[in-house]
């Protein structure tokens, strides 16, 4: 086999393993976890304070934390008398970010490990809630988004950061059905094709999601 050949096998067989993941959604395994440290253009923690528009004092979410790339800057910009409540469903993940925050000097994160599609929180108990290339990681997008809508307070922000190369990147249009489906209002989003935030907002009694 020659080395066109052979890279082209490969090449192939690349794209036939991107597709498989893309139709088999998983949460990523605590051995990839250098991936999810890795800095993305296009999901930067600029942009993501620039989306979600946290304010000192708040109680917020993450879903799907993974080793705390976000969380702990989060938690910073909450000052101390917010609180960050962080969700991961490998108690590998979320002992890897308590431990980082605690290196720093954080205490103000509360940890628990639970499912997307299942929050273990009681209704209106967030400003807001934000996940990163998480979403397509969960079988059920529409009824995640639903959960996240349930726990953030009537006008509470849902902010979602989606990589579009990643095996579970999830295009904006896809998002936009899934949040309309789930009663979120779409309020704007940064970045492109590639990568972006969007943001949308959990409607109040009477109100209509766009479409």
């Amino acid at each position: 086999m020659g080395a066109g050949t052979r890279g082209l096998a490969v090449g192939g067989g690349a794209v036939v393993l991107w597709w498989w993941w893309r139709l088999h959604p998983t949460s990523r395994p605590f051995a990839q976890r250098l991936w999810i440290d890795v800095p993305h253009p296009f999901v930067t923690r600029r942009r993501l304070r620039q989306v979600l528009v946290p304010v000192p004092g708040e109680r917020l979410l993450e879903v799907g934390v993974g080793s705390g790339r976000y969380a702990l800057p989060v938690v910073r910009w909450l000052g101390e008398r917010g609180l960050l409540a962080v969700l991961d469903q490998q108690e590998e993940m979320l002992a890897l970010t308590m431990r980082r925050a605690l290196d720093r000097g954080i205490t103000n994160v509360a940890p628990a490990c639970g499912d997307a599609a299942a929050l273990p929180y009681p209704d209106d108990a967030f400003d807001a809630v934000y996940l990163v290339s998480t979403l397509g990681q969960v079988p059920d997008m529409t009824a995640a988004l639903r959960e996240l809508s349930r726990v953030v307070h009537p006008g509470g922000r849902v902010v979602v950061g989606e990589l579009c190369y990643d095996p579970h990147g999830v295009f904006f249009g896809t998002l936009r059905r899934c949040a309309a489906a789930a009663d979120l209002r779409f309020e704007g989003r940064a970045g492109g094709w590639a990568g972006y935030f969007a943001r949308f907002t959990s409607l109040e009694a009477g109100d209509a999601p766009q479409a």
